[in-house]
């Protein structure tokens, strides 16, 4: 049985409000040495990569809403109108990906955005949220926009507003949460 401690944990919401504020990464900072990256979309819903995805990317840092999902409930919401799911690869390796939603009213939510542990540091991260963030504003949404928090990824908020989100909202939230993250699967700690 895995003990939880109570944290306090800072809320960040920000947005776009057109796309000429997306300001695309610096492509001289990716490590071209792992090989080029691509970017895809999932067209055909698939609850195994979707919550592959979630967990790989998330389980370091406390994503724990989706973990009790059912295959049924992933389905639905994969189903529904408006979600989208995009992930980077490099040499057929899946490294990252950020899941958007297009509400009604003219919103796209990117729900959803992180690499795999193996990736983070290789100047991939600015890249796939560059690519992603374009294919929101495909759309000609009125605003896209997301949250986080200071329990994700150190670099988050620095990914987010360097390429152009600015912070509108923030609140301070406290909660229970697993001593350790979960990780990609039960037992699987990165070694440090």
């Amino acid at each position: 049985m895995t003990s939880e401690t109570t944290v306090t944990s800072t809320v960040t919401w920000l947005e776009m409000r057109s796309s000429s504020e997306l300001k695309a990464a610096d492509p001289a900072r990716l490590k071209t040495s792992i090989g080029e990256p691509q970017i895809h979309r999932s067209e055909i819903p698939s609850p195994e990569l979707s919550r592959f995805l979630y967990t790989a990317v998330g389980g370091p840092w406390h994503w724990l809403e989706r973990l009790p999902w059912t295959w049924d409930e992933w389905m639905t919401w994969l189903e529904a109108p408006g979600v989208e799911t995009w992930y980077g690869t490099v040499r057929g390796t899946p490294f990252g990906y950020g899941e958007l939603h297009r509400a009604p009213g003219g919103e796209v939510e990117l729900v959803y955005f992180g690499l795999l542990p193996r990736f983070i540091g290789c100047g991939l991260g600015g890249w796939l949220l560059t690519e992603v963030v374009r294919r929101a504003w495909q759309s000609n949404p009125r605003r896209v926009w997301l949250h986080t928090c200071d329990l994700d990824g150190p670099t988050a908020i620095a990914n987010y507003t360097a390429r152009g989100f600015h912070v509108y909202r923030t609140e301070t939230e406290t909660r229970s949460v697993p001593a350790q993250p979960p990780g990609p699967w039960p037992g699987a700690h990165q070694q440090g």
